[in-house]
């Protein structure tokens, strides 16, 4: 899988980093330099990846009936 760094800024000014392609830490490690470039980092949202868990999307099914 190709590695990417997206960068979306808002209207506001609020910048978004979000990397695909990455796992475990090298995705934080990656987007360093940009974080000290933007400032302050005020939120952290860690996707499975970083975990190591990649696409476990699992579908629950509850018995309607009987």
């Amino acid at each position: 899988m190709k590695k990417e760094i997206i960068i979306d800024v808002s209207d506001e000014g609020e910048v978004r980093l979000e990397t695909r392609g990455f796992t475990g830490k090298a995705c934080t490690e990656e987007t360093e330099f940009l974080k000290k470039i933007l400032g302050k980092e005020t939120h952290r949202q860690l996707t499975p990846a970083y975990y190591g868990k990649q696409h476990q999307h699992r579908k629950k099914y509850l018995q309607l009936c009987g």
